[in-house]
């Protein structure tokens, strides 16, 4: 048999090797190590491998120390089990009710199309417009459910600027080049079979009659219009890609827009059970100034990139871009006509999703008195407020109530419908998610009670020589390189228990390090596996891997400073990190101090 025929067989069943030898390879942990330390290590290592090869599915993997702590006497079941549906995973169960009744009601839709009025159809204002919205709804929504709603929306909008793809593929080509094409038989129209055209809308005969008039009138030459072109498909990978990019951005921004987020607050609550600086309220206030910095040069930089920066923006032309932007105007305003006044259900649902927000926000915001006074201390959670919220969905109606109703005969007497079936919430919560949660709360618990997270922080002070600036900065770029190759909720339940002990180790701030590599960790923007969202923008066919290469890059390299930016400015302010908390273990002074090298930087000087 020849090596590339048996090497094509193995990687068919790549997985299936993975999950027997990964357990195989990693015996020696069990013999090499403190014996409880060893077993959990031995676990925690094989469920990362799972997680980054995917060798099982990502649930599945995290559902391994239910099975695995217990049967290896790590920690017994009754306490594993519990930690699959804490407070922080109701609070993420209700945000994704939430979202699943905004999707179910198109409040989410007309939101998109009102800001996309509002900024106007300049193509560097529209992707701002874009990159707004995205960012907006993924602090709600799923990041995947925010992408995979608004792509439609923007390629309505591109057809209408620019008219049909294929055909502005064809006008990038040189006259030559498309001229050989179709002698050898190779253009576009032969290399696929084409399906079966349906009648054109309304939208599509104007775009080809604006394009057939402009190309036959208007005395361009054939270079001319391949340049045009050329800028026309730029601007158009800009629209595709900044829809991803700012979803990705806009989820860090509440605690329950991304799961990374939710699985600090568990792990915080693990480790370290007298924190009770990070909510939801202290979180927006944190994090929603830094998405707004990051969204803003994000947008500059795409708009940079791809060719929306341009005179164009302050000065008004008479020519054939801004007859295109007139029309993408109409295919705009007409699309949010045609969703008609606001029904009484989107009304509604809008009043409960503000009602949530605010309720959140205002629970214990830290800078002032919340709500939570008028409840004992630690009884009223994140969570309990999301519950109450979302119950109401369930029975609150989704017509609007009459009392002449009781007193008409002639009128229906079907039964009314909620705003939110239960069937609808079922259909549309990843429950695979919220295990996947369980899994890194109960993985973070396993390395507490078998002494795991001591030995690895005894084995991290030589690092604490890092100053603390430069450690955030590197352990930020790292898990924000990692986790372009791995899901960025595995990546951050494998880091966030090395890290924190890194932080003990080092006696700097827990939050100091915690913090930006959990908002690093939904910085996946380099390659189309990284994210669901990138997956999508690149499964439409107008995008390149080199094309979200070069851009990803300056996006990460720009998110890591913003995130440094934050931490070491309003952070430091917010969550007092310039001391080490009473709520984190004490440390040894005597042997801290000999490790311990953080320059007298004000707001990061540590106080023991």
């Amino acid at each position: 048999m020849e090596i590339s025929v048996l090497f094509r067989k193995l990687w068919c069943v790549r997985k299936q090797l993975i999950v027997f030898l990964t357990p195989l390879v990693l015996l020696p942990l069990l013999f090499g190590l403190p014996e409880k330390e060893g077993k959990c290590l031995y676990v925690v290592l094989l469920m990362a491998v799972f997680w980054c090869t995917e060798a099982l599915p990502l649930a599945v993997t995290a559902m391994l120390p239910v099975c695995l702590f217990p049967t290896m006497g790590i920690l017994p079941s009754k306490k594993v089990c519990p930690q699959y549906f804490l407070d922080t995973n109701f609070l993420f169960l209700s945000g994704l009710i939430m979202a699943s009744a905004i999707e179910e009601w198109g409040l989410h839709r007309r939101i998109a199309l009102k800001v996309l009025k509002i900024v106007g159809v300049k193509p560097a204002w529209l992707i701002l417009g874009m990159m707004l919205t995205a960012s907006f709804l993924s602090m709600w929504l799923s990041n995947t459910a925010t992408t995979a709603m608004m792509l439609p929306i923007a390629n309505a909008i591109l057809e209408s600027l620019f008219g049909d793809l294929e055909t502005l593929k064809r006008n990038c080509r040189s006259g030559e080049d498309a001229e050989n094409e179709v002698i050898n038989g190779t253009g576009p129209s032969n290399m696929k079979m084409q399906p079966v055209q349906s009648l054109p809308s309304e939208k599509q005969i104007l775009s080809i009659e604006g394009q057939d008039g402009a190309e036959q009138g208007d005395g361009r030459t054939a270079e001319e219009v391949r340049e045009e072109a050329q800028y026309q498909m730029q601007i158009w990978k800009g629209f595709l890609i900044c829809i991803p990019y700012a979803a990705s951005i806009g989820g860090t921004a509440t605690l329950t827009g991304t799961a990374p987020n939710l699985i600090l607050i568990g792990q915080l609550k693990s480790y370290f059970p007298e924190c009770d600086v990070i909510n939801f309220g202290s979180w927006f206030a944190f994090a929603l100034p830094l998405m707004l910095i990051f969204l803003f040069l994000g947008w500059l930089w795409i708009a940079f990139l791809y060719g929306g920066l341009n005179t164009r923006l302050c000065i008004k032309k008479q020519d054939r871009r801004a007859e295109a932007e007139v029309k993408a105007q109409a295919v705009i305003e007409d699309d949010y006509r045609k969703l008609g006044p606001v029904n009484f259900a989107e009304a509604s649902i809008a009043f409960f999703f503000v009602l949530f927000a605010v309720l959140l926000f205002t629970r214990d915001p830290k800078f002032v008195t919340g709500w939570s006074v008028f409840f004992p201390k630690g009884y009223v959670s994140d969570a309990v407020t999301g519950v109450i919220i979302v119950s109401i969905l369930f029975f609150f109606p989704s017509q609007k109530p009459s009392f002449s109703w009781w007193f008409n005969p002639q009128a229906s007497n079907s039964a009314y419908v909620p705003l939110l079936s239960w069937k609808k919430a079922q259909d549309s919560v990843p429950w695979n998610i919220i295990l996947l949660l369980g899994g890194g709360f109960a993985m973070a618990k396993g390395c507490e009670e078998s002494g795991l997270a001591s030995w690895i922080g005894g084995h991290l002070q030589p690092l604490a020589e890092v100053p603390a600036p430069a450690a955030a900065m590197l352990l930020t770029a790292f898990v924000a390189c990692f986790t372009e190759f791995a899901s960025n909720t595995a990546t951050i339940i494998i880091f966030l228990p090395v890290i924190a002990e890194l932080a003990i180790a080092a006696s700097v701030n827990p939050l100091y390090l915690m913090i930006p590599t959990t908002v690093g960790s939904s910085f996946a923007f380099m390659l189309p596996v990284s994210t669901p969202p990138n997956s999508i923008a690149f499964a439409s066919g107008h995008l390149l891997v080199k094309d979200m290469v070069k851009t990803g890059v300056v996006m990460n390299i720009l998110g890591v400073l913003c995130v440094s930016l934050a931490m070491n400015t309003w952070g430091v302010a917010m969550f007092d990190l310039n001391s080490y908390p009473e709520w984190a273990p004490p440390v040894n002074v005597s042997s801290t101090l000999v490790h311990m090298h953080i320059p007298p930087i004000p707001g990061l000087n540590v106080t023991l």
